[in-house]
């Protein structure tokens, strides 16, 4: 097992710059994910970490070593890609064997890591069978039984279950969970699921244009963005956001006055000023939606129903705000009846807002 330290790295292809500087460090044993839209990087970085990219500036280490310039059959590293890229003529056990026989190990060697790789993903019936004979999830675990067997220090994953149906990515979410609680190695995972990111990772790199926008454990991304940006890629339905102005309240206490006129208090706020414009941001969870004329007293942001999901365990309902074109998903009980054409009152708890400058940038 090994650490990876990356330092200042660049890569662009033609004109087009890919990698604009990144600098991360990932701990031995840890589990980390990037993720990201597409394009943002997050496969170009993972193929300059095993070698197949080179990077234009910048280094890599592993283990303390820098491998900036070794080729990747010497860093140390397994890869499990996207596509299974078994052998078809092979059965299990000499796709699982094939480098360690090319690397010259006697058989009787190759038998024993095999039949452990095997033991730890629960294939061991699959060992005599050829690829055309399996599912996808076997597949996927033969392809990352052939990089178990190597013993490699860091271990690289690149969309792996992304040709797996719904019910298979969750399966194999929990094996790989499980997997490296096992082996303790150090594992990096590129995926545009971001549900993938925050029920696998120890710490999540979130990417957008070649740059690191937030590192951090899930909770703490999800709880605590940054940015805008990280506030609406975490988090299924995305974060709802609002715009407004802020206002000075009694004290020191502030709100915001949305376009429909709703005043939002947010509490004290460094950095902001009355007149400053702000986004405010809030999760589906946290809004409590009560129907017109039910406040008794309290305010709260006049909206509209458009259309109500119903999904067994809770409901999904979408609102549009008085004066304000935004789109808004409040997540409800599924005992709430709600229909297209109703009027109604969201409520938030001051705790619960984000709030954003005019940059974007999360004020606290």
């Amino acid at each position: 097992m090994a650490g990876v330290d990356i330092r200042g790295i660049r890569k662009g292809f033609g004109q087009q710059p890919i990698l604009r500087g990144i600098d991360l460090s990932i701990a031995d044993g840890e589990f980390v994910v990037f993720v990201g839209p597409s394009g943002c990087g997050k496969s170009t970085l993972l193929r300059t970490i095993c070698g197949l990219e080179n990077a234009d500036e910048g280094t890599v280490s592993i283990g303390g070593r820098d491998m900036t310039h070794v080729t990747p059959a010497a860093r140390g590293i397994a890869m499990v890609f996207q596509s299974y890229a078994l052998y078809p003529h092979m059965t299990v056990f000499d796709n699982m064997g094939f480098a360690l026989k090319m690397a010259g190990l006697p058989r009787e060697e190759i038998r024993i890591k095999v039949e452990q790789a095997a033991a730890t993903l629960r294939i061991e019936p699959l060992l005599q069978r050829k690829p055309k004979e399996l599912s996808g999830g076997q597949r996927q675990r033969v392809a990352i039984g052939r990089a178990i067997v190597r013993q490699p220090e860091v271990f690289l994953f690149d969309e792996p279950l992304s040709n797996l149906d719904a019910s298979l990515r969750v399966q194999m979410r929990i094996e790989l969970k499980n997997l490296h609680r096992t082996l303790r190695s150090t594992m990096i995972y590129v995926t545009h699921d971001q549900v993938e990111a925050m029920t696998l990772a120890d710490r999540i790199v979130v990417l957008r244009g070649g740059q690191v926008e937030q590192v951090g454990a899930p909770l703490d991304l999800y709880q605590r963005p940054a940015n805008m940006f990280v506030a609406g890629f975490l988090g299924s339905p995305a974060m709802n956001f609002l715009t407004g102005v802020v206002e000075l309240l009694a004290g020191q206490a502030m709100a915001v006055r949305l376009a429909g006129g709703a005043l939002v208090p947010i509490g004290a706020r460094d950095g902001l000023a009355p007149g400053s414009p702000v986004s405010l941001g809030v999760r589906a969870e946290h809004m409590a939606l009560a129907p017109s004329g039910s406040a008794g007293g309290v305010a709260g942001i006049p909206v509209t129903v458009q259309a109500a999901e119903l999904l067994g365990d809770a409901s999904y309902i979408y609102l549009t705000p008085d004066g304000g074109a935004t789109q808004l998903i409040a997540r409800v009980d599924a005992d709430a009846r709600w229909e297209a054409g109703q009027t109604a009152l969201i409520r938030v708890e001051q705790a619960r807002w984000h709030v954003f400058d005019s940059d974007g940038l999360a004020v606290h």
